[in-house]
């Protein structure tokens, strides 16, 4: 992004004067004051404190301008400021304004499951034969997906958009703010139940990325899921389904997965088998959504298995990292829900080891009232013959806890949540060279830091 302040006020109808102000040009946009770079448009937004008490440490820390809302005293003149009504809608108009200027190929994932990976496939596989852009790890809402905009390199050929929600009206906003050529459902889960009460209201919430897709767009969906079938029957657009029944338009004919690694035969390709080094059957569905991309992207067949074979996925969702004692740890710290820890936990039971495997789970939040037997329900993927030692963190794993406690007895641990330190250390005494360890919570838990005390 390279904008003149004048092209940017024009663009966002800014209230004070800035004539003086006129050549200064800003190359990115930031919202955390402690993390920009040289020339940037700080945004002062308003979440546990006021954007604006950071304005100053922002100019300080190499920021060209920054907004000002148009309610807040202006304590320094001489400051570069834009004047606006409200800072965040001004982020938003702005990123339309440059969207239509750089005029790229729009993808927009969602989804309860699997979102990020599918970005982070598609973009894969369009960087191959594509300039392109993609949402940062999980700039995904209001906020998020208006810098991913703003941030696209001027050559920027295709962006593929990560948009989540978890409220009626945000994948609206966001759909019809990208307006994209391309619209993405990876599935339909629990995550987010505790402010929709069902899937199917869930559903109802995920079909909102339509709502901004462009009339010669397409739709690409799992077609395995009943609940996006019936939604999708009255869409005007092109819609192309992916999934593992064989009713959809791309469709996996042969799975072979490992704990490390899978590949699969599809019926769009019957002479290629896709590569992929990541773990669990889900992740096929994910690269079908993917390859349906790219397909409607015309990107060749070699290049979407050479993309596969070594995508860019974003940290700690279910990466394998080697842990200080030599330990193999799963990871995937940064979201969690009732499907995903069932099929993580699953395939994690069938991977291979001369040692204990110790599975490590946290709460799963934004569950609601039936958050209890969510977590209570997760008892059915556990084996003690298979996964050797349990440890629990967070009020909600207490009811997982009592479910196994009968079966593993003292191999089964719980701490509340203030008692991470404690587990921590625990986990330390307890893990060899020879063990496999998984790590899954919300990312509300913040397990990032057991993560980091393992492998330092």
């Amino acid at each position: 992004m390279k904008m003149k302040l004048a092209e940017i006020a024009k663009a966002i109808n800014v209230k004070n004067d800035i004539s003086a102000l006129q050549g200064v040009e800003v190359s990115s946009v930031a919202f955390d004051s402690r993390n920009l770079d040289d020339g940037a448009l700080f945004v002062p937004l308003n979440g546990e404190q006021d954007g604006h008490k950071f304005v100053a440490s922002a100019f300080e820390n190499g920021a060209a301008a920054s907004l000002w809302a148009s309610d807040h005293a202006v304590g320094d003149d001489s400051q570069p400021l834009l004047v606006v009504d409200d800072p965040l809608a001004a982020l938003q108009e702005l990123a339309s304004y440059y969207l239509c200027k750089i005029n790229p190929i729009v993808v927009a994932v969602t989804g309860s499951n699997g979102k990020t990976t599918t970005k982070d496939m598609i973009a894969s596989i369009l960087s191959t034969q594509m300039n392109v852009t993609k949402t940062f790890e999980n700039f995904n809402n209001e906020i998020g997906v208006p810098v991913t905009l703003l941030n696209m390199d001027p050559n920027t050929e295709a962006v593929v958009v990560e948009m989540g929600m978890d409220h009626f009206g945000e994948l609206d906003a966001l759909s019809r703010l990208a307006t994209p050529d391309i619209a993405v459902i990876t599935m339909i889960g629990e995550a987010h139940i505790e402010f929709f009460g069902s899937r199917d209201k869930i559903a109802d919430a995920k079909m909102e990325i339509v709502n901004g897709l462009k009339e010669d767009g397409t739709l690409v969906f799992n077609g395995d899921e009943p609940l996006l079938t019936e939604r999708t029957a009255s869409i005007v657009q092109d819609k192309l389904e992916f999934g593992r029944q064989l009713n959809n338009d791309i469709y996996a004919t042969s799975v072979n997965a490992t704990a490390y690694s899978l590949e699969f035969v599809t019926n769009a390709w019957p002479d290629e088998t896709f590569q992929v080094p990541m773990m669990g059957e889900y992740n096929v569905t994910n690269a079908l959504a993917a390859l349906s991309v790219g397909k409607l992207m015309h990107i060749s067949v070699k290049n979407m298995h050479r993309a596969l074979s070594s995508p860019d996925i974003t940290r700690n969702r279910t990466e394998w990292i080697k842990g200080s004692a030599g330990e193999q740890i799963l990871s995937d710290v940064y979201n969690s829900n009732p499907t995903a820890v069932k099929e993580v936990v699953n395939v994690f039971s069938k991977a291979e080891t001369a040692g204990k495997r110790i599975v490590v789970l946290g709460d799963m939040l934004e569950l609601g009232e039936q958050s209890n037997d969510f977590h209570r329900d997760l008892s059915e993927v556990f084996d003690p013959e298979k996964i050797n030692e349990v440890y629990l963190i967070g009020p909600h794993m207490k009811a997982l806890y009592d479910a196994l406690v009968e079966d593993y007895g003292e191999h089964v641990h719980y701490f509340a949540t203030e008692e991470k330190a404690k587990m921590t250390v625990e986990l330390g005494a307890l893990i060899t060279d020879k063990d496999i360890v998984a790590i899954k919570a919300s990312h509300g838990l913040h397990l990032e830091t057991v993560l980091d005390a393992l492998t330092s």
